[in-house]
């Protein structure tokens, strides 16, 4: 199966798929699935653009409301984790996963889904170990910080996977686990990246809590994006195996944002997305372990009287395939429907504060915001028998707006919410040292505007791993073969 995985997205949908059309005509494979590794900004409209966390000048409409309206559809399979500058709104919505438009599936606050027979995972947000052991407490209309709070991981999930007991391909999270850098090569990421420096001695470069999560599960691949940079590791494990990291950049011009890997997988296996058992059973025997307080909450463990092993043996899971009829699991591809109204598309890609005073001028009336509940978490909570936690939250939470299950609008976005933009310092000047430059050898798309994307240079049939080098001794003898190839 030929994967791309793409680092951060910033909604920059048409340029990553244009590049994948680019690589197909090229090479003459077409790519089966697309992950992305977070901050995809799925915005339907400007209200979901206010509750997307980030400087000003950076709040665009970008390209996932074309998606959303059904104006285009994604060319290939697309699934995705939440990172930290998301439209937090309607993620919320969808807090156990779901389809946010035709062809592309968000993982949820965390999940496990199955594709073409591979058992794909992910981690949504990022560390923080000021609100990491709070409960899920933050509902729309955000503060300036639970805009900020509301995509910080919290222990819950971290417990719910360290359920998982059955082998995992794939692991997708934001931002990178501590102590992944110590495993490929730090000089290189130093060198261009050296305010790296303190936090990696420090331990602090990255989610603290994702470090022992991969020791434990062990899955093949573990992709990330949030510190646009690329990096490739390979972690051993104690007795036999490693897990191939790999972090990508995000998608702006000269940025090593994308990587093709083929990775092998069952033929027999239809390449269409599937629930998975063991989550979903896991799922199940932790719903009681929802909280939705700002207070610290604390997972059952060795010494209490609470039941801390929820472990699925193979009855169990047998009994959640019972509750679908014992059938297929597969996710119904139908099952997307619009919730919240979609950005008028004239207004245009513009800056937050253009479309707003667009609006305005056009004297277009200004409603308050409004909460969706979305028809699929309804359906799975229903049939599996867990909370909904966005309406717990609404119900908890006098001050949240009241719950719309689905609202049919004019195709006019018209939810406009106060404009409380956090006013951060973001220099115009000339490089950002946030960013890598781009290393000669990578093959450059144009756009057709004279923008060059960067295509890392995919080489048909290797599996590819990083020119920062793993094992040098596994290199490509080819001077312009800039990866490594894996040992399965």
């Amino acid at each position: 199966m030929l994967i791309a995985v793409e680092g951060c997205c910033h909604g920059e949908l048409d340029k990553i798929y244009e590049t994948l059309a680019y690589i197909e005509s090229t090479h003459g494979r077409k790519v089966d699935l697309l992950l992305c590794c977070g901050d995809f900004q799925a915005v339907r409209n400007i209200n979901d653009l206010s509750c997307l966390a980030a400087p000003e000048k950076h709040l665009r409409m970008q390209d996932f409301f074309k998606y959303y309206s059904g104006e285009k559809t994604a060319p290939i399979p697309t699934i995705f984790i939440g990172g930290n500058h998301e439209a937090s709104n309607h993620l919320q919505e969808l807090a156990y996963g779901g389809w946010v438009a035709n062809n592309i599936y968000y993982l949820g606050n965390a999940g496990v889904i199955r594709f073409g027979g591979l058992r794909i995972a992910g981690l949504s947000g990022i560390y923080n170990g000021h609100n990491y052991r709070k409960g899920h407490f933050e509902v729309p209309p955000y503060t300036e910080s639970t805009k900020r709070s509301v995509y910080h991981v919290r222990q819950l999930e971290l417990f719910r996977l360290k359920q998982i007991s059955r082998p995992l391909d794939i692991f997708m999270s934001h931002d990178w686990p501590v102590g992944v850098t110590d495993y490929g090569n730090k000089e290189m990421l130093l060198r261009f990246k050296p305010y790296f420096q303190e936090d990696i001695e420090n331990g602090q470069l990255g989610n603290p809590t994702t470090w022992d999560l991969l020791k434990k599960l062990q899955p093949r691949y573990w992709f990330s994006g949030h510190l646009h940079a690329k990096f490739a590791a390979s972690i051993p494990h104690v007795g036999a195996g490693s897990t191939n990291f790999l972090a990508l950049d995000k998608c702006v011009p000269g940025k090593r944002f994308l990587q093709i890997l083929e990775v092998p997988h069952d033929p027999a296996e239809p390449l269409t997305l599937s629930y998975d058992p063991e989550w979903l059973g896991i799922l199940q025997q932790t719903n009681h372990l929802w909280s939705f307080d700002s207070l610290p909450q604390y997972m059952p463990g060795p010494g209490g009287a609470e039941p801390f092993d929820f472990t699925q043996s193979d009855a169990r899971m047998e009994e959640v395939k019972g509750v679908f009829g014992g059938g297929s699991l597969t996710v119904d591809p139908g099952a997307f429907q619009r919730t919240a109204p979609v950005h008028e598309a004239e207004l245009g890609n513009g800056a937050y504060t253009r479309v707003l005073d667009e609006m305005i001028k056009r004297r277009f009336p200004l409603p308050p915001r409004k909460n969706f509940v979305n028809p699929q978490t309804t359906e799975l909570c229903a049939r599996l028998g867990l909370t909904d936690p966005l309406v717990a939250l609404i119900a908890k939470n006098p001050h949240a707006t009241p719950p719309v299950i689905r609202e049919t609008a004019p195709a006019a976005d018209l939810n406009v919410g106060q404009t409380e933009m956090l006013k951060m310092a973001v220099s115009d000047g000339g490089g950002n040292p946030e960013e890598i430059d781009l290393d000669e050898g990578s093959a450059l798309v144009d756009d057709g505007a004279g923008t060059l994307y960067v295509v890392e240079d995919y080489i048909p049939g290797v599996a590819a791993w990083d020119s920062a080098g793993v094992d040098a001794s596994t290199r490509s003898s080819e001077p312009d073969a800039k990866k490594l190839k894996l040992v399965e």
